[in-house]
């Protein structure tokens, strides 16, 4: 019952986008940030120069000949010509090589802008991790508090004769262990640190932690840069397939040429000109022994993408449900962390009003104490893990 209304909370929340996009998309260094700039210019221009591909290009040619077959000297003769030869009709070809290049820009650019948000995920939740880190290393000094409090009160009984050895051991072997872990904490912070300035160049304890807020599903299928891409690749597989089949179908092209060159003295003739023009038009058509087997290779291709293009729509199904589910198990220790709070501050309350009626020591009023501020500590880390969380979701959806 409690998991079924966590849920709806979770869904009720989830009517807004993500919060703080633009801010989150600043995070990249100014280098990591060019690095893919350029990499869209290059996406853009690449795609117009594929669509422009069909368009032969226009030939240029001068040239100069020297002959010293003549007696009377050197025939130095000038030749110049503009020359093209442009398919005008490929059976649909031109058409669907336009439609192509169009596709693969698409595909390309939300490759890159998966890639972009990759990275900006990544530099977030290394910020995450270095703040949430600083919140396990400061529930852990209060554990080692706890710690020293118990060796001395295990330390008093036994000298007293009322508790055996091993108590007091087990409980330095405690003390050891939570010092060693929080060694650990604050290498794993140095090593957090490291992996944040490898991504941005802002200082990490500068910038303000963001705020991302829960997406319903739909929202998150149609800006899925995965899915787009995927469905982009479909798009053009299939317009591929198109231009396969028309390559082995008859293509019309025109010819063109005009030439201004000297006359060769050995074709000396009035008729002649030294300055015209001679154009026409062909047509032309493969016979090729693989023609079947590369268009149905064409085929197949597009088949694959359209079934990946499903099976990516069921992966962004169950990556929302297992992330949705993730954060109803944060929410629920986060609710009991609040009931534990609640507890312990009442706990607080009494073994202090205890402890001045002495009936209780000032250090079991420290114990509750320092687990009343584990327990708060303990919901911050958890909200941070949520956040975490809800990046997987930001990581693969566009702006």
């Amino acid at each position: 019952m409690k998991a079924s209304i966590m849920r709806t909370v979770l869904l009720a929340a989830g009517v807004s986008m993500l919060s703080y996009a633009d801010e989150l998309g600043e995070i990249l260094s100014t280098k990591k940030s060019m690095i893919f700039d350029y990499q869209m210019q290059t996406n853009e221009l690449e795609s117009d120069k594929l669509s422009k591909s069909w368009v032969n290009p226009v030939m240029l040619r001068y040239n100069r000949s020297f002959n010293e077959q003549f007696k009377s000297g050197t025939i130095i003769t000038d030749n110049f010509t503009v020359s093209i030869d442009q398919p005008i009709f490929r059976s649909g070809g031109i058409y669907y090589a336009i439609k192509y290049s169009e596709a693969l820009r698409e595909a390309n650019d939300a490759e890159i802008r998966l890639q972009r948000r990759m990275m900006i995920a990544d530099a977030v939740t290394t910020l995450f991790n270095i703040h949430k880190n600083r919140l396990q290393q400061k529930k852990m000094r209060y554990q080692i508090n706890n710690d020293k409090i118990d060796i001395r009160q295990k330390r008093d009984s036994y000298n007293a004769g009322l508790l055996d050895s091993s108590f007091l051991d087990q409980a330095m072997l405690k003390k050891s262990q939570d010092e060693t872990t929080l060694l650990e904490l604050q290498l794993g912070l140095r090593a957090y640190q490291q992996q944040f300035t490898l991504l941005s160049d802002k200082d990490p304890d500068t910038l303000k932690l963001p705020t991302l807020t829960l997406v319903n599903k739909k929202a998150y299928k149609e800006a899925n840069l995965e899915l787009q891409r995927d469905r982009q690749k479909a798009l053009e597989m299939s317009h591929n397939q198109k231009m396969t089949w028309a390559k082995y179908l008859p293509t019309v092209s025109v010819s063109g040429q005009y030439t201004d060159g000297d006359i060769n003295p050995l074709f000396q003739n009035p008729n002649l000109k030294e300055k015209y023009y001679s154009y026409g038009i062909s047509v032309s058509m493969p016979l090729d022994i693989n023609t079947f087997d590369d268009i149905e290779a064409s085929k197949v291709a597009k088949l694959q993408a359209e079934v990946q293009v499903l099976d990516r729509e069921d992966t962004v199904e169950q990556e929302y449900e297992w992330i949705l589910s993730n954060l109803e198990i944060l929410e629920r220790k986060i609710a009991l962390a609040r009931e534990d709070e609640k507890l312990y501050e009442n706990l607080y309350e009494v073994t202090s009003n205890l402890a001045k009626a002495g009936e209780k020591t000032s250090l079991d009023a420290d114990v509750m104490q320092n687990t009343l501020q584990i327990r708060k500590l303990d919901q911050k880390i958890y909200a941070i893990d949520k956040q975490i969380e809800l990046l997987k979701l930001y990581a693969r959806m566009a702006e």
